[in-house]
């Protein structure tokens, strides 16, 4: 093979990648803007501390006025040489991308002057929601902003622990080594934040991919005409199980299939009508991955 096909195959293959990372880039960049305008705007104004490197960074700038930007990107740096081996290619490279973006923000938004708000409370819960918002974002399309996240990645894979608690107990630190610098009240108010911030996150993270698993108890002589109308109506495909009833003993047939919370209604109106002696089951999906739903490629 001459160099020119190798080359038009490389460039093609770039083009091709560069396809399927462009939703990560927008969603990624996107949710970078929205953490950074949580801290800029909603936690810097208010003298709040905060948890992980951004609050070592807010430690630093509020006792000797130290730039936060510079200081994440210096320690962020250290910490992608630091781990760079067990780090997976492609989160090593967004997550450059996100440090980078990050800090560019920072500065740039912190040349803003914001309308502050009185409510010391409204503002700690408004800006771990847009936090909360924010890395969710970043981590929905398996990126992360950095910090404590390269260093739980690292640990995972050299030592196969789950660093969860730990890393908990780190930002627990951090927050409260604060209280020497921003008070009691506001440590208060950055721990309330912090947790706002974690309980939107794992929102984001679920909210999208939530779904309900519905079975479908019934005669075998329903069983046609459910699956029919799953596959032409709801546009949704189904499991079959071949039953038995426990306490009758006869034959039955259960379809189990995955809807949204507006197909799982048209079901049920559907079953009301038709099939009055059907038995249906709902639960909660709160992630599906695999052809159809959330792709592999996304974890």
């Amino acid at each position: 093979m001459d160099k020119a096909s190798l080359l038009k195959g490389h460039i093609k293959n770039i083009g091709l990648q560069a396809k399927i990372e462009f939703p990560t880039f927008l969603m990624s960049s996107f949710g970078v803007l929205i953490y950074a305008m949580g801290v800029m705007w909603l936690t810097v104004p208010y003298h709040f501390p905060d948890a992980g490197l951004v609050g070592l960074a807010l430690l630093l700038k509020y006792t000797i006025g130290f730039s936060p930007s510079l200081f994440i990107l210096i320690a962020n740096a250290g910490l992608v040489v630091w781990g760079h081996k067990e780090l997976p290619r492609r989160f090593l490279l967004w997550t450059s991308y996100n440090i980078f973006l990050m800090t560019f923000l920072f500065e740039l938004l912190g040349k803003f002057q914001v309308p502050l708000i009185e409510n010391m409370f409204m503002v700690a819960v408004i800006g771990g929601i847009v936090k909360g918002i924010g890395g969710g974002m970043m981590f929905r399309c398996g990126t992360s902003g950095g910090g404590t996240d390269i260093i739980i990645s690292v640990m995972r894979k050299r030592f196969g622990i789950e660093m969860g608690r730990y890393s908990f107990y780190l930002n627990m630190i951090i927050l409260a080594s604060s209280i020497r610098i921003v008070g009691l009240a506001k440590l208060l108010y950055g721990i309330v934040s912090s947790y706002v911030v974690g309980e939107t996150t794992d929102r984001v993270l679920t909210s999208f991919d939530r779904r309900r698993l519905v079975f479908i108890i019934g005669a075998k002589t329903s069983e046609k005409e459910i699956i029919q109308y799953l596959s032409s109506k709801l546009k949704s495909g189904s499991t079959i199980f071949d039953s038995k009833g426990g306490y009758t003993n006869k034959e039955s047939s259960t379809l189990m299939s995955l809807l949204t919370p507006r197909q799982t209604m048209e079901l049920k109106r559907y079953i009301g009508e038709h099939h009055l002696r059907s038995f249906v089951v709902v639960a909660e999906a709160s992630e599906v991955l695999g052809t159809g739903f959330k792709t592999w490629e996304k974890i």
